[in-house]
């Protein structure tokens, strides 16, 4: 499967203070769907109840087979459900679905030749536009986490109000690929080569058993449509308010890509959260670190969370 490959070879992923609990008398989750031609995605809408109208942000999920609440086969963080009711004590509602061919999406999955990196882009432009038809949303602000916050940057092309990256990567997908498999000297010509032909947009037919299952042809033209974008390009052509969050103990993405995706858009805001994971939970060391992905107890940074509602109430 496709989201196998991502989680594998790039798996892009995300604490308020402990005490800062929501409960259903603040806030209502409900179901609900996005119709799409191949099939629907289904989500979940969370609402503060006190509220009347109130902006609305979209949380659009990472790599590899996360579902809405920011989990998956090897995962359980439960990363964008804690980030949608946090947000709802803030009196800000929040969207989060389950990916095409992840949880309950699963009915609406491209098989794997004809799936490209935009369907992905779409579903985000789509759900943007279902949101617009709700009256009681005064505003939008996507939430792209890890490899969804270049899905965001795309979509938020379609205008929205606001975007906030949340541990994206600041390089195309073929330079961070070549960054992790240059590290091992048997692949590094053998796949270089391959990924210079996709960059360039041309499949490649024969494979090394070695390099097969990164660059099966059934996968080749997915990352073909993926490689052609720069985060750092498409973010510079964003003209609405821009947030760049960025843990220090990351070990997937680097305070490095945030600087460039920083760099790039001068007009953006740029937050380094010390001792923050790739998850968005602040850990002591790796072995706290690597707890994190599989310890839905441990809640968001609170800096992360203040960050996010500063930013999406500022004027």
């Amino acid at each position: 499967m496709m989201k196998a490959f991502l989680l594998l070879i790039l798996t892009f992923m995300l604490r308020p203070v402990q005490g800062q609990v929501v409960t259903d008398s603040v806030k209502e989750s409900t179901p609900v769907t996005l119709h799409t031609q191949t099939g629907d995605i289904e989500g979940t809408l969370t609402i503060p109840l006190a509220a009347e109208r109130m902006p609305v942000a979209l949380i659009i999920a990472g790599s590899g087979p996360t579902d809405r609440d920011g989990n998956g086969p090897l995962i359980k963080t439960d990363t964008y459900k804690q980030l949608a009711h946090a947000l709802s004590l803030h009196k800000i509602a929040a969207l989060r679905y389950d990916k095409r061919g992840v949880g309950k999406s699963m009915a609406a999955m491209k098989s794997e030749k004809e799936l490209r990196f935009d369907d992905y882009v779409q579903d985000a432009r789509e759900w943007i536009a279902w949101m617009r038809q709700d009256k009681r949303f005064t505003g939008i602000i996507l939430i792209g986490h890890s490899e969804g916050s270049l899905v965001g940057m795309l979509a938020a092309q379609e205008g929205v109000d606001r975007f906030i990256s949340l541990a994206g990567a600041g390089f195309a997908a073929d330079s961070i690929l070549k960054k992790q498999l240059g590290a091992q000297p048997l692949l590094r010509e053998r796949s270089f080569s391959i990924i210079d032909s996709l960059k360039a947009g041309l499949t490649v037919a024969q494979v090394p058993p070695m390099l097969f299952t990164v660059f099966r042809p059934s996968v080749q033209p997915y990352m073909i449509s993926w490689f052609k974008y720069d985060p750092a390009t498409i973010i510079a052509g964003l003209n609405i308010p821009v947030l760049i969050l960025q843990g220090t103990q990351d070990l997937q993405i680097n305070v490095a890509d945030a600087e460039r995706l920083h760099a790039a858009n001068a007009k953006s805001e740029l937050v380094i959260l010390d001792g923050v994971n790739h998850v968005l939970k602040k850990v002591a060391d790796m072995a706290e670190n690597q707890r994190s992905y599989r310890d839905p107890a441990l809640l968001l940074d609170e800096r992360l969370v203040n960050a996010i509602v500063g930013f999406t109430k500022r004027r």
